[in-house]
């Protein structure tokens, strides 16, 4: 059930309604920027904008960044680039008119790269819209489990090495279920504003609760 409600392949899924609403203030966001709009979109997809009705948008021109090497390099209005979050050397200073990233800073294993990636954003856009999820949350959206994030990592472990958890499968060791940990580490409010101190951050609610935030430029 879990994972049809946070499945964001489904259109009509919870999910995609948050990823909707985001969309919403992001368009808003970015709104006065002149035409066409340069974005760069750190570690996201193509299916992201094209459920977000936004790959006919002949107003962006849209870079997509991810680890894995790129199938095609262009396609209508996105260009498609094999990086790293944390090293965007092959891009000027203020290159893109805006730095997007969706649900990925938790991703990134090491405090101090995330603290690249976030520098890395901060030199390469003008602006920028990165979002997280928030630890407080009860639900942790990675694994599909209430509070698994509050568990001690030893019962984390042991769940991950005998169960199959939310999106993954079930781990063959327990090294493979620590680096899945630490490459789903949802982040506290204080550590995310410091990776962006000079921002607003905007908080996404769900039945009163901080589901998650929003890094924007001021």
């Amino acid at each position: 059930m879990f994972k049809k409600l946070l499945d964001n392949t489904d259109p009509f899924s919870l999910a995609n309604k948050f990823r909707r609403k985001r969309f919403r203030n992001f368009l808003e966001y970015t709104k006065d920027i002149p035409l066409p709009v340069t974005i760069l979109d750190v570690g996201g997809t193509a299916d992201f904008w094209k459920q977000m009705d936004a790959e006919d948008n002949s107003g962006f021109v849209i870079t997509i960044l991810n680890l894995d090497e790129p199938k095609v390099q262009q396609l209508g209005i996105f260009r498609f680039v094999k990086g790293n979050a944390a090293d965007l050397s092959e891009f000027a200073d203020k290159s893109f008119d805006v730095v997007f990233s969706n649900s990925v800073i938790e991703h990134i294993p090491s405090k101090a790269d995330r603290q690249k990636m976030a520098d890395e954003i901060k030199r390469v856009g003008k602006k920028y819209f990165v979002q997280t999820p928030n630890f407080y949350f009860p639900f942790e959206p990675h694994f599909l489990f209430p509070f698994f994030q509050f568990l001690p990592a030893g019962v984390k472990r042991y769940m991950l090495q005998n169960f199959n958890m939310g999106w993954f499968k079930k781990c063959a060791n327990k090294e493979e279920a620590a680096r899945l940990l630490e490459e789903n580490s949802l982040l506290k409010l204080r550590e995310f504003k410091d990776y962006f101190p000079e921002s607003a951050i905007l908080k996404e609610k769900y039945l009163f609760l901080n589901k998650s935030y929003i890094a924007v430029k001021r």
